[in-house]
């Protein structure tokens, strides 16, 4: 980082949906920034995981206010790359087909929203934080500094999600096809755009970039860019 601007703490935003890119890209801008990386996708798929193997889910499909009893003793850290749910290192487990078949569902639940939006937001209080979600730049943060929203074609999304199932895989584990991997994200897509609490949707002061023939790292270097803009300005 250019010296003299070191001082200056902002909140980088980064909204999208699934598979555009948003935590790997996240990630790599903390790391250049010095900042705290936070996975807000990866605290609702932990109380999902949470939800499954309690094996709660029809219950709550049922009475959705029910998922309040389990937020009560629900503790989510990270510690560097590893995600901990009370504890234990979800980390790769989260990442799993099933979990993400159902995270759009929990994720809709106000409880839940209501839960993990206070914690978000206690995780951003000293700033100098890099969130990425879904309803970070409209709901969490809307006062963030800098507001991203990244898009890509949902073939070249599905793409990127059976590449991480095959890097995640466990010897013999049956794969999704591509073909099926698309379709599951169009679909999560709707529930997300529609869902009554919190869609997924851009917020007008957000720089959209459409990363679908972009590399990783051209997605971090226009992140960057804007966010020196920023931290320049703020001197």
């Amino acid at each position: 980082m250019k010296q003299g601007i070191e001082e200056k703490r902002i909140i980088i935003a980064i909204d999208g949906p699934a598979a555009s890119g948003k935590s790997t890209t996240a990630r790599k801008v903390a790391q250049r920034l010095g900042y705290t990386y936070i996975d807000t996708g990866a605290m609702y798929r932990s109380v999902t995981l949470k939800v499954l193997r309690q094996g709660l889910l029809d219950d709550i499909r049922r009475s959705p206010e029910s998922v309040s009893d389990l937020l009560q003793d629900i503790s989510i850290r990270f510690d560097g790359d590893r995600v901990l749910l009370n504890g234990d290192d979800v980390t790769t487990e989260i990442r799993e087909n099933r979990v993400s078949r159902e995270v759009s569902f929990i994720s809709s639940l106000k409880p839940v929203r209501d839960r993990l939006r206070e914690m978000q937001q206690e995780l951003g209080r000293q700033r100098g934080v890099v969130m990425d979600g879904r309803d970070i730049g409209t709901v969490v943060f809307p006062d963030a500094e800098l507001k991203i929203f990244l898009v890509a074609d949902s073939r070249e999304r599905a793409k990127r999600r059976y590449a991480e199932l095959i890097a995640k895989r466990s010897d013999g584990a049956e794969l999704p096809d591509l073909d099926a991997l698309e379709n599951e994200i169009k679909i999560r897509d709707n529930a997300d755009a529609e869902r009554a609490l919190a869609p997924l949707k851009k917020h007008v002061d957000a720089h959209e970039i459409d990363t679908s023939d972009l590399t990783i790292e051209r997605q971090v270097e226009r992140v960057l860019d804007l966010a020196l803009d920023i931290l320049q300005d703020c001197r």
